[in-house]
């Protein structure tokens, strides 16, 4: 024993290594996979050296994939609006952030030159959604295009720029949106829309984390998002990465208890069942 300690002590003999955790973290794929890693990977490095938590980004090639990964206990972390279902609040997932952008809506768009002004005139016609999990941009939209009993054919673009790139090359007449996703293509691509219907205010995605995550951990985590708007460093990143989705440079993540996300349960307590 005394010949161990002495090793030990003269660093001749290493005791193996406490193993990190190591957690996933899922943000809803909005934007083409490319652009969506290089806006979240800057973030999730810094979140990992200042929480002292090993952050990983596991990116969806679409917004549906994301939440798949949710539902099967794949992830730990999440950026999602995709948990305020009745059904999927019992997953216990629970809401410490967001970013502080303004209220964003459901909009239903047609390019600035199209003949089409008014909803109606969409009937029969194929109609682009990002995906079918997509909040904002499918279920508000086409649960408006169902109440006023407008039946389109639903094309999935797999994420909002997919959408709009089925937009602008005429495979579809228009496109089910978020309004901060569409001012933000307009600003990268220079392409314009002309807005058909408008939604209520939503808040920006959620920042979640799984019941499973020890609370010294999550709040690390949370700290460390937050933390962002007050260091340097932090705001650097952030301005940095908001120009790659047309958001504002002082963009930033803030706390949140969740109740600012009422109006998406409220939303589900009276949509058509196909939407829940």
């Amino acid at each position: 024993m005394k010949s161990l300690i002495a090793l030990l002590a003269a660093g001749l003999l290493a005791l193996p290594a406490a193993a990190q955790t190591e957690y996933r973290f899922s943000p809803v794929n909005q934007a083409n996979i490319a652009t969506a890693a290089s806006y979240w990977n800057p973030i999730v490095a810094y979140v990992s050296e200042k929480a002292g938590v090993k952050l990983t980004l596991k990116l969806g090639r679409t917004s549906a994939d994301t939440t798949a990964y949710v539902l099967a206990q794949e992830v730990d972390f999440a950026f999602t609006n995709h948990l305020f279902s009745p059904e999927r609040e019992q997953l216990g997932w629970k809401v410490f952030g967001r970013r502080n952008t303004p209220a964003l809506h459901g909009v239903i768009v047609v390019p600035a030159d199209s003949p089409i002004t008014d909803l109606a005139q969409l009937a029969g016609k194929e109609v682009g959604f990002p995906g079918p999990e997509a909040f904002i941009a499918y279920k508000t939209t086409y649960a408006q295009l169902l109440q006023r009993k407008v039946q389109v054919r639903s094309v999935f673009g797999g994420n909002m720029d997919g959408a709009f790139a089925q937009l602008f090359s005429g495979k579809v007449a228009a496109v089910g949106a978020n309004s901060q996703l569409a001012e933000g293509y307009t600003k990268r691509e220079g392409k314009a829309f002309r807005t058909l219907w408008t939604s209520e205010p939503y808040h920006d995605l959620a920042l979640m984390v799984a019941p499973k995550v020890p609370e010294r951990d999550a709040q690390a985590v949370a700290r460390a998002f937050v933390g962002m708007a007050s260091d340097p460093q932090g705001r650097e990143i952030l301005a940095s990465v908001n120009k790659l989705i047309g958001l504002p440079a002082d963009a930033v993540f803030i706390a949140s208890d969740g109740r600012e996300y009422a109006p998406y349960r409220r939303f589900y307590l009276s949509a058509p069942a196909a939407l829940r």
